[in-house]
């Protein structure tokens, strides 16, 4: 773009005549030369300007991502943080459920062996009433039959040949030996055949029963060829009633016979009075299975 003024004062100096031809030759070639340094120096510029321009649009962009980056980077930590916390109270809330659970598992475990126990008392309880109403339903069934006794047996009560008593869970019927036999003897006497003949027809009228005749004696030894202890009398005598009351039709099945000798005294025997209370025929019933049940403490 300056060519034409250099051109224009060579020209002008020529035509003036203080310029030589050879001078305006290199003239001309300086200022061809120095034109195309111009157009080189404005090329090489323009490139420059256009790379910077690139670099310029890449280092924007660079920055733009590595905003990007850091707010990614903000975000994640955030992120990071909200999850941490959230697993920290994650964390709590199972420790306190764990906490929790054995709580409730010993609470659980402190239950059901209360309500074991509870159950077990409970069993017990009910074991006991049931005990205690098969023993009332014994005892009243003991009453009534004593009841009955006594009504059917009031002569003989009345007439002190018989008493009926309560022993041991046993309804006996007690006939003194002295209604019954003569000292040291076997045989039954008149008036005692008369009193187990009134005695045998009421055991008849009791059904589902057992009964056992038992012989006893006072502590006056006896020593005979045929019995040399009170053992030996008192059995023979239980079997002589025996054998009157099957005589009356009491049946067989339902009689047994045994002999206490002086070993089961109901009175003492340092007096009179006790030794004849002692010499005794007794008929006990005997108890039935479900009578023999113990009153629970």
């Amino acid at each position: 773009m300056h060519v034409r003024p250099i051109l224009l004062v060579a020209a002008l100096a020529v035509l003036s005549g203080c310029v030589s031809s050879g001078k305006y030759d290199e003239a001309v070639r300086d200022a061809t030369s120095a034109r195309a340094d111009r157009d080189r120096v404005a090329a090489e510029r323009k490139e420059l300007d256009a790379r910077v321009a690139r670099l310029s649009e890449e280092i924007h962009a660079l920055t733009e991502r590595a905003a990007e980056r850091d707010a990614a980077l903000v975000s994640a930590g955030k992120r990071g943080d909200d999850l941490q916390k959230s697993l920290d109270e994650a964390t709590t809330m199972n420790e306190q459920l764990r906490a929790e659970l054995a709580r409730l598992g010993k609470d659980a475990d402190r239950l059901l062996k209360e309500k074991g126990a509870l159950a077990s008392s409970l069993t017990e309880a009910r074991a006991r009433l049931e005990e205690l109403r098969r023993a009332q339903s014994a005892a009243e069934g003991r009453a009534k039959l004593y009841q009955e006794l006594a009504l059917k047996l009031k002569k003989m009560l009345d007439a002190g040949d018989l008493t009926i008593t309560l022993r041991d869970g046993r309804m006996v019927l007690l006939l003194p030996n002295d209604v019954l036999f003569d000292t040291g003897r076997t045989e039954i006497k008149p008036a005692g055949r008369a009193a187990l003949e009134q005695v045998a027809a009421v055991m008849k009228t009791i059904g589902g029963r057992d009964f056992q005749v038992a012989g006893h004696t006072d502590t006056v030894p006896i020593a005979t060829a045929r019995f040399p202890s009170n053992w030996e009398l008192s059995t023979a005598r239980a079997l002589a009633v025996v054998h009157v009351l099957l005589a009356q039709g009491v049946r067989p099945e339902v009689l047994s016979a045994a002999g206490y000798g002086e070993f089961d005294p109901v009175a003492s025997n340092e007096t009179n009075d006790g030794k004849r209370k002692n010499r005794r025929t007794e008929i006990s019933l005997v108890p039935n299975i479900d009578e023999m049940v113990a009153v629970p403490r």
